[in-house]
């Protein structure tokens, strides 16, 4: 239930990078400019500060999807929405590769936390403050999201940075499968105990998040278990996928491009038997690269 291009627009283009915006984000905007215009003596400084918090989070999307590139993986879309922002990134399937590109993001936010600080402070040791004490609650209030919003995306919340951080780190000891289904079930404890929190502190907006985060997390939760009933079919040792190097299931998995017969192109030489149709791309079912079939040469990677 993630935020896509649908009812988005695109505000900017950078580094290869789209940055859309979806039309929630206009609505909540000016309710959360509203409830802030009595903190300021000029409202203009509510509006500011509400456009400031999303520079943040853009920049923090920023990391994740530059960071996704330089592991050589896929980033070209960010979407901002009310309740932050998505950067869609697809990193190789490693657990390094997808540890650096998820903990780029708040790595932004923590190189954040001494330029604000110092900014902060700078203002109040000049006395500017005396004279704009709008400046002054500016600094302070984007000082403390930049730290709440580090804070709270490290939370071991699964599809929260927190939670796929714990994913990749729990990658190593147990697998690509089993450790998604650890982190979405530390998840999910997580996100019921959100709803708790909500429900005691009568916050509807924190609810609404906790409905977002257990709806990912439900999603993420299934697919750890089809990835686990992936992994435990019959392979063919003499293949490996090029990219993430597992060995493909024996069966007919694939389907042919031409008639949509499913076939195994590893027992066929990559030849429906139906229609005798070549199949030149074969996808992996356990990353999900595509690669030419003739790629698929275990020697090669055994070497």
């Amino acid at each position: 239930m993630l935020p896509t291009q649908q009812g988005s627009f695109r505000l900017f283009r950078l580094f290869g990078i789209d940055v859309h915006l979806h039309w929630s984000w206009l609505i909540v905007a000016m309710y959360s400019v509203s409830t802030r215009v009595g903190n300021y003596a000029s409202p203009l400084w509510a509006l500011f500060e509400y456009l400031t918090l999303f520079l943040v989070v853009t920049l923090h999307e920023f990391g994740h999807a530059l960071a996704c590139r330089k592991v050589g993986g896929s980033a070209n879309q960010i979407v901002l929405w009310p309740l932050g922002g998505v950067a869609y990134v697809a990193p190789p399937s490693r657990p390094g590769a997808t540890l650096w590109s998820i903990a780029a993001g708040p790595l932004v936010n923590v190189a954040l936390i001494p330029v604000l600080a110092a900014l902060f402070w700078g203002v109040a040791a000049t006395g500017l403050a005396d004279g704009h004490q709008d400046a002054h609650r500016f600094m302070r209030a984007i000082t403390w999201m930049n730290l709440s919003l580090l804070i709270f995306n490290l939370l071991p919340v699964y599809p929260l940075d927190g939670g796929q951080i714990l994913r990749s780190l729990l990658w190593y000891p147990l697998g690509r499968a089993r450790s998604l289904l650890v982190a979405t079930g530390i998840g999910l404890a997580g996100g019921v105990g959100l709803v708790g929190l909500a429900v005691w502190w009568q916050s509807w907006w924190i609810g609404i998040m906790a409905f977002f985060l257990l709806s990912g997390c439900w999603s993420s939760f299934k697919q750890a278990q089809e990835l686990r009933r992936l992994e435990q079919l019959p392979r063919r040792s003499e293949f490996r996928c090029p990219e993430c190097h597992a060995a493909p299931p024996i069966g007919s998995y694939w389907l042919c491009p031409a008639c949509r017969g499913a076939f195994d192109p590893f027992a066929t030489s990559a030849v429906c038997p139906q229609c005798h149709a070549a199949l030149d791309l074969t996808t992996c079912p356990d990353c999900g690269s595509t690669r030419p079939h003739r790629s698929w040469d275990g020697s090669i990677v055994d070497a």
